[in-house]
């Protein structure tokens, strides 16, 4: 699964992705574990605990690229069935049709029967493999009456289309039973992954295991360091345009108190005023607003597991959250990370706001929903439960953007 994932960039990104909490403590690791334990194997053959936690790290984040790789094969199966339903459906009802067209045929055929007259013809037409290349010949097509043609070209016609129905509903029957063998494969994936990953974090020694928690310890405060600095970042800007806003209001305000040499220059000034005033409540969504909606649904989740494919009630995974979040706001997000990053307009990571989306690593397999203060809330991993977290949580480099769903 690792091969569909492109080189990581040099330069630095915008947001997120699930990475176990023992996993991710590789990566800050190195420099701490080199003083203890060189990179090259063991005498005795085993993998260092640096090469081991590589391997989880790495076996991790494929496995979260293969579950939303599994989140689309599940999402193309289901719209495929309800197709292939309505298909079969179509079909039954055309297929009834021409059952009572064929039976309209066949009274005639009686009655022709009855009376003697043109048996032979009759039964030819029936038994014929085309109604219509029989009925071209003009001295059985000079036999018929109106009514008699109008159920011939009825028959015809809902045969034609009855077949072309079948054929296209066989089509989509091949199409889904792929999209159903694509959806094992991605599970079987996420399986393997994640099973491999846990059998290599059992063989750890206590100490081993021991070192690792102290590692992610610094690694988590160097994140909340890291969130920290973003939210007076963020402080610092929003205060620098309220002052703005207060100066350009003032500004108004004196305009609007001097002597108005003309209506035309006073209607200016109190257009301007009615501008300034409605700028000043744009930066923070208000309560009851949809992006506090969606907060408030995320929330409510937190300490629920996180489950690869799930999208609720009682578990989730990254994208589940954040689509059953916005949801819950009335808003309608694709169920994939790689369709929600589309979802909306693209912000830098200085000016995101309470319930915009983050998104991490180059494959974008990871989602957030920012809260504010550089924290947010997702669900990271499997054996871990929503929760709130600072948006650095895996490195700045790991973040991928940031989006405000439209």
């Amino acid at each position: 699964m690792a091969s569909h994932r492109k080189p990581r960039p040099s330069r630095s990104r915008v947001a997120g992705i699930r990475t176990p909490v023992l996993a991710t403590a590789a990566l800050t690791s190195v420099a701490l574990l080199s003083q203890s334990a060189t990179a090259a194997p063991a005498a005795d053959g085993k993998p260092t605990l640096e090469e081991v936690q590589r391997k989880v790290d790495d076996l991790y984040r494929q496995a979260g690229s293969a579950t939303e790789q599994y989140n689309a094969a599940q999402e193309r199966a289901g719209k495929q069935r309800k197709h292939v339903d309505a298909l079969q459906e179509d079909v039954a009802e055309r297929t009834q049709r021409l059952n009572d067209a064929r039976e309209e045929l066949g009274s005639y055929a009686s009655a022709q029967y009855r009376t003697g007259a043109a048996v032979p013809q009759t039964a030819t037409f029936l038994l014929a493999d085309s109604p219509q290349d029989y009925f071209d010949q003009n001295h059985l097509m000079n036999r018929l009456t109106g009514r008699q043609k109008d159920a011939v070209d009825d028959y015809v016609t809902e045969q034609s289309a009855t077949l072309k129905k079948r054929r296209e509903a066989t089509e989509s029957l091949q199409t889904l039973s792929e999209a159903q063998d694509d959806l094992k494969t991605a599970k079987a994936t996420v399986q393997k992954k994640l099973s491999t990953a846990r059998e290599l974090l059992s063989r750890l020694t206590a100490e081993e295991k021991a070192r690792l928690a102290a590692i992610e310890k610094k690694k988590q405060e160097e994140a909340a360091r890291k969130a920290a600095e973003l939210a007076r970042q963020q402080a610092a800007e929003k205060e620098k345009e309220r002052q703005q806003q207060a100066a350009e209001r003032e500004r108004q305000q004196e305009q609007s108190a001097a002597p108005e040499p003309s209506p035309d220059q006073g209607a200016g000034s109190s257009t301007g005023t009615g501008t300034g005033t409605g700028g000043a409540t744009t930066p923070v969504p208000s309560a009851g607003s949809k992006a506090e909606k969606a907060l408030a649904f995320a929330r409510a989740q937190i300490g629920k597991p996180y489950v690869w494919g799930a999208t609720g009630p009682g578990s989730y995974d990254c994208s589940g959250l954040t689509s059953a979040a916005w949801k819950a706001a009335g808003v309608s997000l694709p169920r994939t990370t790689y369709a929600q990053v589309n979802a909306g307009a693209t912000v830098p990571l200085s000016q995101a706001q309470p319930g915009d989306l983050v998104f991490f690593y180059d494959d974008i397999s990871h989602v957030g929903l920012y809260i504010g203060g550089g924290m947010m809330i997702h669900a990271p991993k499997p054996g871990a439960y929503v929760r709130e977290e600072s948006v650095y949580y895996d490195g700045e480099s790991a973040i991928h953007s940031v989006v405000r769903p439209a």
